[in-house]
């Protein structure tokens, strides 16, 4: 497809289109080909994406509950963010250093109690040699066998002693190095808690700089924040974003629709932000909906006062779709309107399609890989395309 982007996971794309012999491509938006062009070079990864059923404009505007941040800490967010990680990277060498210790105390501590249980053993055995020495002393029946049950008694006897004083001595030992190896074991637990806090703090600290995307979801009555903390995902699928912050947020008549609204921070305002407004579809005009929030206090702090351009905050109706995961912000589709490659539609009729054996694998490849399970034919080095009969399991 000509000047693809890829908006979704599960496949959807804008591109110029359609194109003349092709199926038609499933959920895509296809434009006309020179705006697609012009758009192509002026987009990068990760840009917000809005896709109305009607004609949409950013507008200027203001609101109490859009964040203003403070010059001073948004001043103040690099030196506090590399104070915090060097304070991490010490509470992680520490931590590490601990549970070294901790181990090493560990396979000591092991090493001691099977040293006290070999001991023992040999304590009891022992007692249990002189009462079999007592028995056949008092069994005995002559002088010379009450002299040799005697004697056997005596040996026993100091055997045994020998044996008691050994176990109570390293029992003794063991019980100041067993407390010293507990010690050092909750010692371990402590540095590794630091080393998770001190990594929040820094790694929060960090993400300061970062814009911050909120939705509020009318459906869920939660507050989500977003945050990219520019980490490759592990499976290499982009970068992973930050969603350790989730809240309840209060909607005053939450029965009555808001509307879905994207109020996005363009520029530095003096001192604060300068925003705009979009609204893609009906409700609450975007005062009103966001006279209707009250976003809890704790999270305001936590974001606002070092919010950035480019910073947003998306109030819908809606839940988020389950295309939003680590590696995106946010992703919702508005449950009034046609859902594209949202849903799944079985083909009326059977439609051959391509193979991926070109540069740009074809429409089929882009819908084929291996996060929707469907088939793809094997690449081939030349010959003409083979064609399959294509197998549409549910995107979900």
């Amino acid at each position: 497809m000509p000047n693809m982007q890829r908006i979704t996971w599960n496949g959807v794309a804008l591109h110029g289109g359609p194109l003349p012999g092709y199926a038609a491509s499933h959920g895509c938006v296809r434009m006309p080909y020179g705006f697609a062009e012009k758009l192509f070079d002026r987009t990068w990864i990760g840009m917000r994406v809005i896709i109305a059923p009607g004609d949409a404009a950013p507008v200027e505007f203001s609101h109490p509950t859009l964040f203003n941040p403070s010059a001073d800490a948004v001043a103040a967010v690099p030196s506090r963010a590399a104070t915090l990680s060097r304070e991490a990277e010490d509470a992680a060498r520490v931590a590490d250093e601990a549970k070294s210790a901790a181990a090493a105390a560990e396979r000591d501590a092991k090493a001691l109690k099977a040293s006290l249980r070999k001991l023992e053993q040999a304590k009891a055995r022992a007692e249990a040699e002189l009462k079999f020495a007592d028995k056949k002393v008092a069994a005995a029946k002559t002088d010379q066998a009450k002299a040799q049950a005697e004697d056997a008694k005596q040996k026993a006897e100091t055997k045994a002693t020998e044996a008691a004083a050994q176990f109570e001595a390293a029992k003794t030992d063991a019980t100041a190095k067993l407390a010293a190896a507990a010690t050092t074991k909750d010692a371990a637990k402590a540095a590794t808690a630091k080393k998770s806090e001190t990594s929040k703090a820094a790694t929060e600290a960090r993400l300061a700089a970062e814009p911050v995307s909120v939705y509020i979801s009318r459906s869920t009555q939660m507050l989500y924040v977003r945050r990219n903390t520019h980490k490759p995902a592990p499976d290499g699928g982009g970068e992973v974003f930050d969603t350790s912050i989730e809240s309840p947020v209060t909607i005053r008549d939450p029965d009555r629709p808001l509307g879905t609204h994207i109020f996005t921070a363009v520029a530095q305002n003096g001192a604060g932000l300068r925003w705009t407004a979009v609204t893609i579809d009906d409700g609450d005009d975007a005062k009103d909906a966001l006279d209707r929030i009250t976003i809890p206090k704790d999270v305001l702090a936590r974001i606002a006062p070092t919010a950035v351009p480019r910073s947003s905050i998306i109030v819908s109706d809606e839940p988020l779709s389950s295309e939003t995961n680590y590696r995106t912000e946010f992703v919702a589709v508005l449950s009034n309107q046609p859902q594209g490659g949202f849903v799944t539609r079985r083909p009326t009729t059977n439609v051959d399609v391509a193979s991926g054996d070109g540069y740009d694998d074809g429409f089929g490849n882009f819908f084929q890989r291996s996060w929707d399970g469907q088939p793809v034919a094997p690449p081939r080095r030349r010959g003409p395309p083979v064609y399959y009969r294509p197998v549409q399991p549910s995107w979900w």
